[in-house]
């Protein structure tokens, strides 16, 4: 199991969620926060005086996933994230050592998918194409 964090473009978010919709990845959770990468500090005019704006408007996405379901979320970020310029965002992939379901106390990959990865993606394959 991995914990899978994705910091990208606030407007790139409608194609992410769609595409990690599609990879059957349907457990995420969503922040808006601000951060300093690559990018160029902006300079605008407020009230008379020059303001350096460090920090960017992001959105930071978290999904526990299965084995099964890691590589197809990478792709699915990198794939609908990507514009090819600085600060597009990263991608950290952490391991994960638990996950319980509250509802039920289910453990580990029982608390993640309740049906295996390939049927997730057939489904939402089917839904895209149906």
């Amino acid at each position: 199991m991995k914990l899978i964090t994705a910091i990208i473009r606030p407007e790139r978010l409608p194609e992410v969620k769609a595409a990690l919709f599609r990879a059957g990845v349907t457990g995420i959770t969503i922040y808006r926060v601000s951060g300093h990468g690559g990018e160029r500090d902006l300079v605008e005019h407020y009230r008379g005086s020059d303001v350096v704006l460090e920090f960017h408007e992001k959105i930071k996405i978290q999904m526990a996933c299965s084995e099964p379901f890691v590589e197809p979320t990478i792709k699915a970020i990198l794939n609908s994230a990507r514009t090819g310029s600085v600060g597009d965002g990263k991608i950290f992939v952490q391991p994960l050592d638990a996950v319980i379901r509250i509802r039920t106390g289910e453990r580990d990959n029982a608390a993640l998918t309740p049906v295996t990865a390939d049927e997730v993606q057939r489904r939402a394959l089917a839904g895209v194409a149906g």
